[in-house]
């Protein structure tokens, strides 16, 4: 299959501001030359839409889908397709099933599948058998079997033995170590951010010392064992001073955001919106700034949808019974568009470099005779998300029914193509 690109403008290092006709033929980039010179070529399909951008393609560090056991929240079918609605090429997969991923046959299971959807899931598994922090895993088999990261994903690492031995495992490997900062003891119980707000609400919050104080027991049982570590979904400010200062010092340390504690605060959950319920809660206007500045210094490294489907049933209910988390995959472009202070430079840098860096895996290159591995977007898109463009199979959206502007129109992969130009509706 022959595809042109039309007047695409490129974000990647190496390109200029100019729009560039681009061809892309059975998943290897024949040409890019710069519209004002590019002769028109034959394709079997034409892809112009006004406003269109290319980057490489972007990467989610943080899902969880259902498959296997839950699949009625999410399976690997549907949670690829809204991925590639979203824009992802790739997906790195919490272990969170039932069972747990933590045996080489549940790596197998995700990694052989074969799905029509054209992002490639990648699998994290648990670091705990069964994820519930007592014994380590087979985590060096995990890794011959082609898991990439290890976590207990939901249910956050807290035992310092554990950590450490983790650190010292994957010192032979190129795994990574990934962890929620969360003390449980501080968030047991607890509802939203411990604030104003929930004494206003008159529900038990979660102080921002939880993450603060398990923050800090982690990355001085780095720098005890060794190796590297990736924090997961930083959500406040002196948390993002902690990790910053951890850089300075030379610690191989990275670490990551949820997209909806850089749109949100614990304003939104005054009405009570179980959408709204999120693990990190959603912190004050101070946190939500603190993480906007460590995306600009480069403090956070990369951007996470922390796609986290639930059904009805465990989502519309009193707030203190409804579940944690919200889907994102198909919404968080169009969420970092709404922020002014992300140039569309930066949100592609934290969803394409970066995630891929913290994973220490080859970035896609754009050019001539390399193969293909893009996404299209188009910043000005507007479109809402509804029963009529959600791909996921759970509708628990804090940007359910709402107007959104910034849409990915596709992902390329190889010889994979989706596209989606219907509905695509400029200025």
């Amino acid at each position: 299959m022959k595809i042109l690109i039309k007047d695409v403008r490129v974000i990647h290092p190496g390109f200029s501001s100019d729009n560039y006709h681009i061809v892309i033929e059975d998943g290897v980039i024949r040409s890019i030359k710069p519209s004002a010179t590019a002769t028109e070529a034959e394709a079997d399909k034409v892809i112009s839409v006004p406003g269109l951008h290319l980057s490489a393609g972007w990467f989610d560090l943080r899902a969880t889908f259902g498959e296997p056991g839950l699949e009625y929240k999410e399976d690997l079918e549907s949670g690829s397709s809204a991925a590639a609605a979203g824009g992802y090429t790739d997906v790195l997969l919490m272990p969170n099933t039932e069972p747990v991923v933590d045996s080489k046959n549940s790596v197998h299971f995700i990694r052989g599948s074969r799905l029509s959807s054209p992002t490639r899931l990648h699998v994290a598994a648990a670091v705990s058998t069964g994820a519930k922090g007592e014994q380590l895993t087979e985590i060096l088999d995990l890794y011959k079997a082609g898991a990439l990261a290890f976590t207990d994903g939901l249910h956050p690492l807290s035992d310092p033995a554990l950590i450490v031995r983790t650190l010292q495992y994957l010192q032979k490997t190129a795994g990574v170590f990934m962890n929620q900062p969360v003390e449980p003891r501080l968030a047991q119980g607890a509802q939203m951010h411990e604030g104003i707000n929930s004494t206003l609400l008159g529900m038990k919050g979660i102080p921002a010392l939880a993450e603060e104080i398990a923050l800090q027991r982690d990355l001085e049982l780095l720098r005890y064992a060794g190796g590297s570590m990736h924090i997961s979904c930083l959500s406040t400010a002196a948390a993002v001073a902690l990790v910053r200062k951890a850089k300075a010092e030379g610690l191989a340390v990275t670490a990551d955001v949820a997209v909806h504690n850089l749109i949100f605060t614990d304003e939104q959950l005054m009405d009570f919106d179980t959408n709204f319920k999120l693990s990190p809660p959603l912190r004050s206007e101070q946190d939500r700034q603190a993480l906007l500045r460590g995306l600009q210094d480069g403090t956070i490294d990369a951007i996470v949808s922390d796609h986290r489907p639930e059904d009805t049933e465990n989502k519309r209910l009193e707030f203190d019974l409804a579940a944690f988390g919200a889907i994102g995959l198909q919404t968080t472009y169009a969420a970092l568009c709404s922020l002014p202070e992300l140039s569309q430079e930066l949100i592609v840098q934290k969803l394409t470099e970066g995630p891929r860096r913290v994973l220490g895996i080859p970035q896609p290159q754009l050019a001539e005779g390399q193969e293909a591995c893009c996404t299209l977007f188009v910043p000005d898109a507007s479109w809402v998300l509804d029963e009529g463009s959600n791909r996921s199979r759970s509708e628990n959206s804090p940007h359910w029914q709402q107007a959104l502007r910034g849409k990915a129109v596709g992902v390329i992969v190889y010889q994979k193509v989706y596209i989606d130009e219907d509905g695509i509706r400029v200025g």
